[in-house]
């Protein structure tokens, strides 16, 4: 980008990230929605991150860091803080108050740290880092360069792939919702499937991802998932897809690769949502999706019956309305 945070030959030398409206001198910032234009006019960072046909827009004496993208400039900016900030690597091991089952391979650099717990054939790659408090379970297999934050629960014979990052609270491979009517009660049906997870996944906080009934839930790589997020049993996630806070995936729903899924929207059980489809923030997911593109909707409470007739009227609306302008066109009386 043109200049390292702390390793310029700005003055004054960049010291921290900022917006374009607090950032003072030595702040580095970036540009990247027109929205902000004015702030960008007055900014009195020392540097922005800006595409090239922006970088004329800046006050004099703050320097221009050209890139294609901003935002991706931003983020590898916020990487290399983020690096300074964080402590060194504890040394590598497993902490006295930790507990590790006989049976356990543990690969090398491994990191596990007080209060973890490890359980018997569980298979921990290289450069683990395993936080306080969590649990392993029973042949459970982490893959190298993951990382468990701290208090995560990973159920037995669940799969994590390499680079897996998960954050404090979030648990893997929990029973499913399988339950079937027994009389006035319920009997439990064994959830026999378990959960795999791929390479370079990043899942937030007090997240729940469901073991499947029969066959795996399935997270597939490079996707991310976001705090608070629900993954019920037998659910496939295609690669690179991205879900929201508090977003609910009930079960055998299977979305395709590169979708987007917006803050508390939910998707109801056995749909489908093709490659590449986005769905709006709040939005409800009542039928399977067959085309790449940007969805939204939901839909008041009311007596079901009620409900399906008012569905499908709903959907008729465009094509009524197109009809009912053509009408008034036939029966407009001339003036």
């Amino acid at each position: 980008m043109g200049a390292d945070i702390g390793n310029s030959r700005l003055d004054p030398p960049i010291r921290r990230l900022a917006p374009l409206g607090s950032a003072v001198g030595g702040d580095l910032s970036f540009f990247n929605d027109p929205r902000y234009a004015p702030q960008l006019a007055g900014t009195r960072a020392s540097a922005v991150i800006v595409r090239e046909q922006d970088a004329g827009r800046l006050p004099a004496g703050c320097v221009a860091l050209v890139v294609d993208d901003p935002y991706l400039g931003f983020a590898a900016a916020a990487g290399l803080v983020q690096a300074r900030r964080e402590p060194a690597v504890a040394a590598t091991g497993v902490h006295p108050a930790a507990h590790v089952a006989p049976t356990a391979k543990l690969g090398r650099n491994v990191v596990v740290a007080a209060g973890a717990v490890i359980s018997a054939g569980a298979s921990v790659g290289e450069g683990v880092a395993i936080g306080p408090g969590c649990f392993v379970g029973e042949r459970v297999v982490l893959g190298a360069g993951s990382r468990l934050v701290a208090n995560v629960c990973v159920y037995a014979d669940c799969q994590l792939g390499e680079q897996v990052l998960i954050h404090a609270g979030t648990v893997i491979g929990a029973d499913g919702f399988g339950f079937a009517r027994e009389g006035e009660g319920w009997r439990k049906i064994p959830q026999l499937g378990s959960v795999t997870i791929g390479d370079r996944v990043e899942i937030g906080a007090n997240c729940t991802i469901d073991r499947g009934a029969l066959e795996d839930t399935r997270v597939e790589d490079d996707c991310i998932i976001d705090n608070l997020v629900q993954v019920a049993h037998n659910v496939r996630i295609g690669a690179g897809s991205a879900l929201a806070g508090c977003v609910g995936v009930a079960g055998s729903a299977t979305i395709g690769r590169r979708c987007l899924i917006g803050g508390g929207a939910g998707v109801l059980g056995h749909l489908e949502l093709a490659d590449d489809v986005v769905v709006s923030p709040m939005s409800l997911v009542t039928r399977s999706i067959r085309q790449p593109g940007f969805y939204s909707g939901s839909f008041p409470l009311m007596d079901n019956s009620r409900w399906e007739r008012a569905g499908a009227v709903l959907r008729q609306l465009p094509d009524m309305r197109a009809r009912l302008r053509a009408l008034e066109k036939l029966t407009r009386k001339p003036t």
